[in-house]
């Protein structure tokens, strides 16, 4: 999208303001689809917990993906978005029983990830088939807060429990249709899927009745120009023919899926906010903006670098900025950028802000959430409007009066 289009936006909805253009995520669908073209049956499963706007869950199910979801309200979300509940998988960790069992009558795939869960359940609704969640113990992910497929990781069931798991598999009778893991997200080397792959088809060698192998997802993009990503490409090449190799083996044509979020939204999505003031210190430029790790906490979180670009003054000469928030603690976009020269009111551009921003957003300090755009077939639609204070006290109780000067006076005997 132009600067001069981000600016009308901007001056149409607000600042600050998230937008998303679904052309970038239509293309990024397509080139992992093509990717692996050489595999017959392919699913991609959209984490819905990147970016879970309605309107997005929408597009994905227009554009022919599934949805990954982790919480029974995603599921709600994905169903309420019209996706048929069969093209919806369910891959909580930590959750009770009870949540799963709601998950299971409404129709959607079930992923169970620990022991005591998976006798539970087996025991209750042996019927009910089940995915698998595998720990491959292979560390990968560009952040310790990102890489879940670790030894010391709480997600999955560990490799070496596979005679633990396969034992309640038998004595509880359950059904088994499904083999999953994930190892962490930003991750470069195709080497990392490869080799936890052939981990996976160890462990599906043990189920006779598979419908399909997920391998999670993970895929790394670029956050600034010239920044390495994954290559989708080689990945496909190369994974694909491993995996019909495997399905001949198995005596069954499986159905590979993927559970990318990232991947089909981080580059999708910019945040504008707007400068509120420039402050020269003895040592530093600050440009604090009308935002904060309120909005954008990436940053702060996983020390995440975006792209940040002054389209207010995109030819101006550069200088070096800290560029902060208004959050009442350290809170930092980014450190020394060089950015065309910013004055005050000027329109602040953060790029690959589709994936994990709007979603971890929070109303700290009492700031509104703000609003979100889709930049459909060239026009802007507004997606989700931006909150107001009402927003913010809806759900209160004020139990104010418990505080008032009792109007009878106390009498004394």
């Amino acid at each position: 999208m132009e600067a001069e289009v981000l600016r009308q936006m901007a001056g149409e909805f607000g600042a600050p303001l998230y937008i998303y253009d679904s052309g970038k995520i239509q293309s990024q669908y397509n080139r992992l689809t093509r990717a692996f073209e050489n595999v017959p049956k392919l699913r991609l499963n959209y984490a819905v917990k990147a970016l879970s706007n309605l309107t997005i869950l929408r597009f994905m199910k227009h554009l022919g993906c599934g949805l990954d979801t982790v919480s029974i309200q995603e599921v709600k979300l994905g169903l309420m978005a019209g996706v048929p509940p069969e093209d919806i998988i369910y891959t909580p960790n930590g959750v009770s029983l009870e949540e799963i069992e709601e998950a299971a009558l409404l129709g959607v795939r079930i992923n169970i990830d620990n022991l005591s869960i998976l006798e539970q359940f087996g025991s209750r609704h042996p019927d009910i088939p089940v995915c698998i969640r595998i720990n491959p113990h292979v560390m990968a992910g560009g952040n310790s807060n990102i890489s879940v497929g670790h030894i010391d990781s709480k997600f999955g069931i560990s490799i070496h429990q596979i005679p633990h798991l396969l034992r309640i598999v038998e004595l509880t009778g359950m059904k088994v249709n499904g083999i999953h893991m994930h190892t962490g997200s930003d991750i470069l080397d195709v080497g990392v899927f490869l080799y936890a792959s052939e981990i996976l088809f160890d462990t599906a060698r043990n189920f006779e009745a598979l419908e399909f192998i997920d391998f999670g997802s993970g895929f790394k993009v670029p956050y600034r120009e010239g920044d390495i990503q994954t290559n989708v490409e080689e990945l496909g090449e190369q994974l694909g023919s491993r995996f019909n190799a495997f399905c001949k083996e198995y005596g069954k044509e499986l159905t590979l899926a993927f559970e990318p979020g990232k991947f089909l939204v981080s580059e999708a999505g910019v945040f504008l906010a707007r400068v509120n003031v420039v402050k020269q210190t003895t040592s530093t430029v600050f440009a604090g903006v009308d935002s904060g790790f309120n909005h954008l906490i990436r940053p702060m979180l996983y020390g995440a670098s975006h792209e940040i670009v002054n389209i207010s003054n995109p030819a101006g000469k550069e200088r070096y900025y800290s560029v902060v928030g208004y959050i009442c603690e350290t809170d930092t976009f980014g450190s020394n950028r060089r950015i065309s020269e910013i004055s005050e009111g000027d329109l602040l551009c953060f790029k690959n802000a589709g994936a994990y921003c709007f979603t971890m957003a929070s109303n700290y300090n009492s700031r509104y959430r703000p609003a979100e755009v889709l930049w459909h077939e060239g026009k802007a639609h507004l997606i989700r409007e931006r909150e107001t204070f009402e927003d913010l006290v809806r759900n209160q109780v004020d139990a104010g009066p418990l505080f008032e000067e009792s109007k009878t006076k106390a009498t004394v005997k």
